[in-house]
């Protein structure tokens, strides 16, 4: 029988293409919550060693788990004790290294937020094919990289399948967001307090004091401190400041409607 690392050969190479980093990410992440962690961490580690050393690796050694911690100080940027996608794409560098591209013209939370705005063109609360496609284009545009149509169609399809985790076809902000850095996905601290619609509509209206059908800045600036205070967030005023920033990035000209503020904060959104 075959092993696993024979029968991703992929693993050596130094350069992969869009499918082949899309097929290994699947292969490993095994139950798929976006993550490589656990048994399915040590099985990659091992086979990623087998693979460009030419040689057994016995997981049983002692060498065996330096040499992984030592991989895991250089890959797992937020010491979380896994590998998610922006991690990998370090490791297992692709063609055009269209996912780094990504990260090296989106570098802050912000960033992200006023690119988001800017594609979603029907302001839908989802980047669809289409949409996903002129962002891919623009940014290849941008790094001075060539491509051609089939490498384009490609690309955006391995971003859909990778990013797309409830398959329905267009990407959902938490879901594009995963393409960020680590350390910069402030939509990562507000997973664990995600709204219902029930509950989202009651917020927003409380914190709409002036009724006017929009929270502005000031309005947020409450908002965020109250829900952080209320579920025991650890965030500083820096932080803070951070994720307001990156949330004003959805406002029109200094105004957060309930549909922007929806797609930050509700679960199951209704858009």
């Amino acid at each position: 029988m075959a092993s696993q690392a024979e029968q991703l050969p992929q693993l050596h190479l130094a350069e992969v293409t869009a499918t082949q980093f899309m097929d290994i990410w699947k292969h490993y992440d095994v139950d798929g919550n976006g993550y490589i962690e656990g048994t399915e961490l040590e099985n990659f580690f091992t086979e990623l060693e087998t693979a460009r050393r030419g040689a057994g690796v016995d997981p049983s050694h002692a060498s065996f788990k330096e040499k992984m911690k030592e991989f895991m100080a250089n890959f797992d940027k937020n010491d979380d004790g896994r590998i998610e996608l922006s991690e990998l794409a370090q490791i297992l560098p692709t063609e055009e290294n269209f996912l780094l591209c990504f990260r090296e013209f989106v570098k802050s939370s912000s960033q992200f937020m006023t690119i988001w705005r800017r594609y979603d063109t029907d302001r839908s609360g989802y980047i669809e094919s289409n949409e996903l496609k002129g962002f891919l284009l623009d940014l290849l545009k941008k790094a001075n990289r060539n491509y051609e149509e089939k490498k384009l169609n490609e690309y955006t399809q391995t971003i859909l399948t990778l990013f797309d985790l409830n398959g329905d076809g267009k990407l959902g902000l938490s879901e594009m967001a995963r393409l960020l850095p680590v350390q910069e996905n402030f939509l990562l601290k507000f997973q664990g307090i995600r709204l219902t619609v029930k509950e989202f509509d009651s917020i927003f209206t409380y914190y709409d004091q002036d009724g006017n059908g929009y929270i502005d800045e000031q309005e947020l600036d409450a908002l965020l401190k109250d829900l952080c205070d209320k579920n025991k967030m650890d965030v500083d005023s820096t932080g803070l400041g951070d994720y307001k920033k990156s949330i004003m990035a959805l406002a029109d000209g200094g105004k957060l409607y309930r549909t922007e503020m929806e797609i930050v904060l509700c679960r199951d959104s209704t858009l």
